[in-house]
């Protein structure tokens, strides 16, 4: 069964990091993307960033980008998202999830085993 954790969420003032992990358990997925997106109240889900099976070509959303960094270690099989310079707007509930269709769409539908997520609040 695979199962797809989130952690290293918290509440954090404007201008803090936080380093987001993913584990994956239960299958590999060497070949394929992993993506973070999260999700406000009464918001839509929205892409955060993405990595390819390789490792080698990251995306991010234009709101993540220059702030946030995405990478993974297969050994542990786990994904990463450093978020620097937080902004109350980033406040969310994160999630990872494994590209199961596509390469260059990033909307949710294009992901699938979805994680529990993890919450991440930004105080101004």
């Amino acid at each position: 069964q695979v199962q797809l954790v989130e952690s290293g969420g918290g509440l954090v003032q404007a201008g803090a990091s936080l380093r987001l992990s993913c584990a994956v358990s239960g299958r590999t997925f060497r070949s394929s993307g992993m993506g973070w997106f999260r999700q406000a109240p009464g918001k839509e889900r929205e892409f955060v960033a993405e990595i390819s099976g390789s490792g080698a070509v990251t995306n991010y959303a234009d709101s993540a980008k220059g702030r946030f960094t995405i990478s993974r270690d297969y050994a542990k099989n786990t994904v990463y998202l450093q978020m620097n310079s937080l902004k109350p707007e980033d406040t969310a509930v994160y999630y990872c999830a494994v590209r199961v269709y596509g390469q260059s769409r990033t909307t949710p539908t294009d992901f699938a085993y979805w994680g529990q997520g993890t919450q991440v609040t930004v105080s101004s």
